[in-house]
């Protein structure tokens, strides 16, 4: 019998049998905000898989594992949500549904990878629970300079604005090194002349 049946399986009974969440096979994963999707259409991007998701609960991160050669993604993904009761939800109402012309399968996951290390991430925070950070960032002129360049519905935002920072950090770095340079050889210039 597949996953995704199986799962439907241990819903009904638990159901027709009334047990509580203390008793349910779901408390085993009350640890882990994560779940495991699978067998999603090809040509979802992130965005897309939180537009679905979300109905659920807060999305703080989405990892679509993709193939590391072409970057298309090989059909499944993790996803952490803020609060591990939505992960109930999510497996319950979405496991064994139709996407797109798929079935897919909504499973919880471990909060450590095969390797035992922690997942981590949180490339999709909405930025309203990181209001912090975002007062930080936006009071920075290099932020609101980017911020036209990159969409905000953009789960990966941050990491882009990050990057693009990074790369002008490091070529402002370049441009003042080549005027060192410069200048040094202008003195030099003079001094051998003088």
């Amino acid at each position: 019998m597949n996953v995704t049946k199986e799962i439907q399986r241990i819903n009904e009974q638990e159901l027709n049998r009334n047990i509580q969440l203390s008793g349910s096979w779901h408390d085993q994963y009350s640890d882990s905000p994560y779940i495991f999707v699978g067998n999603i259409p090809f040509d979802l991007t992130e965005g897309d898989i939180i537009s679905v998701f979300s109905q659920y609960g807060e999305i703080l991160d989405v990892q679509l594992v993709r193939d590391k050669k072409t970057g298309t993604s090989k059909g499944f993904g993790f996803l952490k949500y803020e609060d591990q009761r939505s992960t109930i939800l999510a497996v319950d109402n979405l496991n064994n549904t139709n996407l797109l012309g798929r079935t897919i399968r909504v499973d919880h996951a471990s909060a450590k990878t095969k390797d035992g290390q922690r997942r981590m991430g949180m490339n999709a925070i909405p930025s309203i629970m990181n209001d912090d950070e975002t007062k930080k960032s936006s009071t920075s002129s290099s932020e609101d300079e980017f911020a036209d360049k990159v969409d905000p519905d953009d789960p990966m935002r941050d990491y882009i604005i990050k990057k693009l920072k990074k790369e002008k950090k490091k070529e402002k770095k370049r441009v003042k090194k080549e005027k060192k340079s410069k200048k040094e050889k202008r003195i030099k210039t003079h001094e051998s002349n003088s």
